[in-house]
């Protein structure tokens, strides 16, 4: 992979940096927005398919859409029903709770994913690994207790982002479980498909009017689809031919620092001390993870998964 960095006419962490800077927008997006949240993972997701979709008319795409076997599309169409409900969950806790806290709480995604990793592909993990998930769960629970002494609001946007975290993971895993059997981009691109019809009928079962927005939440719908999307993750996956899995792995754990200062400049939100000392024993707790994964456990973290 060294030789191939080479090949990029500017480094590679310029990129990376973009990246971040991407998904850390998607928070502040979703916070000018007064959309239900299933409304905006909706439109996010069905502007990022107009935009990537194409893609599977291609040759290649379309001969591996056709040697999947049925077991392979079922567990696609759980993968899409997983991503769905992160968006609901996710989107709704930044209805409740900070920008800062959202996000902090959602870099947990590593460790759910290592222990659906654990129990259900039977993966072995070091001791360190999962030494390094404890200190994060005493951050988050640190953040908790701190958000409950703010509102009980803020302690419930909490756990909805937890919530998102949790099933985002099972559309992580599904995906490592299946990458030998398909690509990450035809894989993506499939489980937007179900997870766009899953929030469609949940949008229809809540009573959300699916056009009455203003042209305003219409641009806002479009950015989130192209800012944290197609210049957060998909720009990472591309980067994964340059630089390690594990460096894209760190490299996301930005995005809670860049988020928390973008809503600081455009929202106005402040940073209590709990959060200040949750968020660190946080990103200590999954460093610590991510420097004992072997590269192979970093990459379903990094195939075009949604930290935000």
């Amino acid at each position: 992979m060294e030789e191939n960095k080479n090949k990029l006419p500017v480094s590679p962490l310029l990129f990376m940096l973009i990246g971040v800077l991407a998904v850390s927008f998607s928070a502040i997006i979703i916070k000018w927005s007064t959309a239900p949240a299933a409304i905006l993972g909706l439109y996010r997701l069905v502007f990022t398919f107009l935009l990537l979709g194409p893609f599977l008319l291609t040759k290649g795409a379309r001969a591996e859409l056709r040697g999947m076997s049925l077991r392979t599309w079922l567990l696609v169409a759980l993968s899409g029903v997983f991503l769905a409900f992160h968006f609901i969950f996710w989107i709704g806790s930044l209805k409740y709770t900070t920008v800062a806290s959202s996000t902090i709480l959602i870099t947990l995604q590593p460790i759910f994913v290592m222990a659906m990793a654990y129990v259900t592909l039977k993966e072995r993990t070091s001791w360190q690994a999962w030494a390094g998930a404890g200190i994060a769960i005493v951050g988050s629970t640190f953040i908790g207790w701190g958000d409950l002494q703010i509102s009980g609001m803020a302690l419930w946007g909490d756990l909805l982002s937890l919530l998102g975290t949790f099933v985002v993971s099972g559309y992580l895993v599904i995906g490592q479980y299946l990458r030998g059997a398909m690509s990450s981009m035809v894989y993506s691109l499939l489980v937007y498909v179900f997870s766009i019809i899953v929030m469609f009928f949940y949008c229809i079962g809540e009573g959300y009017s699916l056009v009455d927005y203003s042209g305003r939440e219409w641009l806002l719908f479009v950015l989130l689809a192209v800012i944290p999307t197609v210049f957060g993750h998909t720009l990472f996956n591309w980067l994964l031919k340059y630089v390690s899995a594990a460096a894209i792995s760190m490299a996301i754990l930005g995005e809670p620092i860049g988020a928390t200062i973008l809503a600081y400049l455009l929202l106005g939100e402040g940073v209590t001390w709990a959060q200040w000392v949750g968020g660190a024993i946080i990103m200590s707790g999954i460093w610590l993870f991510l420097a004992t994964q072997k590269k192979q456990s970093a990459e379903p973290k990094t195939q075009e998964g949604f930290t935000g």
